[in-house]
Parts: structure tokens; C-alpha cells; sequence
């Protein structure tokens, strides 16, 4: 074998293995809900018994929301509701909504730098 075929095979094996989506993939839930990746950033949508509420990683790291403001949007069948995202500790909190099986949500922000985000999420 020819060492430019040896490369070539190396390269071509070593391409098979990466896999782009991990590197920056919103991973799996931490909190029992559903993750999104938006931004470079992680979002896991998880309902509560007084509405919903939204963790935020940067690659993998918990980050504290403060400064982030936006709304939350969800769509179950027909019915749609919204409610203001409010900093609460280390996740945003959406009051009044609820989240089934199904439901459609959409959570639009914005950071203190007036950069906006947009995380669209399916209810499993």
C-alpha cells in the first residue's frame, strides 16, 4: 500500500467518527423536559405545575439567565397561550402556561446586548 492510501483511509476513517451535531447538541434533558439548541447555547423546556420553565446551558454549564427577558409561546391544537419569561434564579419561569403531550412551544428572547434568540420545542 502506498502511504497517500494509508492517509487518504486514515482521514477518510477519522471524518466517519467526528460527529458535528455533539459538539454543540443540546444533549440530554437534566431536569426530565426537552432540549433545544440555539446560539451556541442549550435550552431544556420543562413544565411545572404553575407554568414552565426554561434551563440555559452554555456548552454544558449551567448559566444564569439575569438579563435575559422574552415570552413563551405555546401551541396545543388550535389553543395558544403566552406568558412573559422572568429570570428566576438559574432558569426563566413562564407563569400560566401549561404543556402536554404534543404541544408546540416557542420561546423568543432577548440578551442584554439586544442579540435575539429563538428556541422552538416539541412537547414529548
Amino acid at each position: 500500500m502506498s502511504k497517500k492510501f494509508l492517509t487518504a483511509a486514515l482521514l477518510g476513517l477519522a471524518a466517519l467518527g467526528f460527529n458535528g451535531a455533539q459538539a454543540h447538541g443540546g444533549g440530554a434533558p437534566k431536569h426530565g423536559g426537552v432540549v433545544q439548541t440555539s446560539n451556541d447555547l442549550s435550552f431544556e423546556l420543562v413544565g411545572t405545575p404553575a407554568g414552565a420553565v426554561i434551563y440555559v446551558e452554555d456548552h454544558g454549564k449551567p448559566m444564569a439567565p439575569a438579563g435575559l427577558k422574552g415570552k413563551l409561546t405555546v401551541l396545543i391544537g388550535a389553543e395558544k397561550t403566552e406568558a412573559e419569561l422572568v429570570p428566576a434564579g438559574d432558569k426563566l419561569e413562564a407563569k400560566g402556561i401549561k404543556l402536554a403531550s404534543g404541544a408546540k412551544a416557542v420561546a423568543t428572547m432577548t440578551t442584554p446586548a439586544a442579540k435575539a434568540i429563538t428556541v422552538r420545542f416539541t412537547v414529548k
